[in-house]
């Protein structure tokens, strides 16, 4: 059966009629979404990430994996919109070397300084919860500084927008009008707090956690609150719920990775769900996504515990470790990229200290000098990063 997933009102843009969506509210209403159409999908996603999460227990420090998770699904995410930013580029951004897209890379920073805002405040008792003003605190983050600076970072849309097409007229979605925007967002927020954690029993009427961040997540795009970095805001309301959910502990997953790999299925099915009334395929979609990005996730960590743990042992099985250079070890992977005055600095020793334990490190084949310089030279831990490169 087709439902009606919401309706269409004249809004006048740039001097054109055009006939914006307007979406009604969520859950999906007649008929209602049908257990059987995403119990199985849902129970295996959420083994997945149980299993993700005890993974996680592999490595020392679970800094480690959150300093990369972060900054592959704000990679990733930015990819989608057509950032070309590459994880040895912001590394590199991040020890002080020059990298040539450096507004690419501003925009990558941008998404992990918003998606810091958003965590810290859900940790905080007194921080802001999931809420139409926080999603407008991470926005202003998102375009401080870059492409859309001028278009409102930090505040709803005040204007009609529109999505595909060279103008309103010929747009292959037009979103709601900007009147409507506060009360649909607010309607979502109210939506997004009525959502049971995973950690409570699922009533018979209740939807699994999963699958209410499915719902909030297509919402969110079809009402397209800023006017610009909706998609990133909308996949960072992703990685927040799921922690906030009590899915996940930390943020160890990158999803937007298995939504750029289906691009234009992820966009033809969020059309769907306005055209078609198609609930059901895009929860399937979604919840495929997680199980395959949490797989993926526990696969990854478990690389990059096995060759965390395999270098150690080469360095202390080694005469040329010293305790400067055990302790530069331990920082390569939240510090992949770096020079001598970078460790200098991390270590809080003198230059030939420093200088000492990078070179015995690069003797034994644990990190590589990029350069080729003698002076001004900088570091590589590359297998490392190959395996985050993945």
């Amino acid at each position: 059966m087709k439902r009606a997933t919401g309706t269409y009102v004249e809004s006048t843009t740039l001097g054109e009629v055009v006939k914006a969506f307007v979406p009604n509210s969520l859950p999906p209403q007649k008929p209602v979404l049908a257990v059987e159409v995403y119990q199985d999908l849902n129970h295996k996603a959420e083994m997945a990430l149980a299993r993700l999460s005890g993974v996680s227990g592999l490595v020392p420090s679970v800094d480690w994996l959150l300093y990369s998770a972060i900054r592959k699904e704000a990679l990733l995410t930015s990819q989608i919109e057509g950032t070309q930013a590459t994880i040895t580029d912001l590394f590199d951004d991040e020890a002080g070397l020059e990298v040539s897209n450096t507004d690419d890379v501003e925009e990558v920073t941008n998404y992990i300084a918003a998606y810091r805002l958003v965590r810290d405040n859900l940790r905080d008792p007194k921080g802001l919860p999931i809420s139409v003003r926080l999603l407008c605190k991470a926005h202003k983050l998102l375009l401080n500084g870059v492409r859309g600076t001028g278009k409102q970072p930090g505040a709803l849309r005040r204007s009609q927008n529109w999505l595909g097409g060279t103008r309103p007229g010929n747009a292959v979605f037009v979103p709601p009008p900007a009147d409507k925007v506060p009360a649909l967002m607010s309607d979502l927020e109210k939506f997004i707090h009525d959502q049971p954690r995973k950690a409570q029993e699922v009533t018979g009427k209740g939807l699994p956690p999963l699958v209410g961040i499915a719902l909030a997540h297509a919402q969110f795009e079809t009402i397209h609150p800023f006017l610009d970095g909706n998609g990133r805001i909308g996949r960072l309301l992703i990685s927040a719920l799921l922690e906030d959910l009590g899915l996940l502990p930390e943020p160890l997953m990158y999803l937007s990775g298995y939504l750029k790999q289906h691009q234009i299925e992820y966009y033809r099915l969020l059309s769907a769900i306005r055209k078609e009334g198609d609930w059901e395929s895009w929860v399937q979609f979604f919840l495929e996504g997680v199980q395959v990005s949490a797989n993926q996730a526990e696969e990854n960590i478990v690389k990059i515990a096995s060759l965390v743990a395999s270098d150690r042992r080469k360095l202390l099985e080694s005469p040329k470790g010293g305790a400067a250079a055990y302790r530069l070890f331990e920082m390569l992977p939240m510090m992949p990229r770096f020079t001598v005055e970078r460790v200098k600095t991390a270590l809080g020793t003198t230059f030939p200290t420093a200088n000492a334990a990078v070179k015995a490190l690069e003797e034994l084949g644990l990190i590589t000098e990029t350069t080729g310089n003698k002076k001004n030279r900088s570091f590589s831990y590359d297998r490392y990063i190959k395996l985050l490169s993945a």
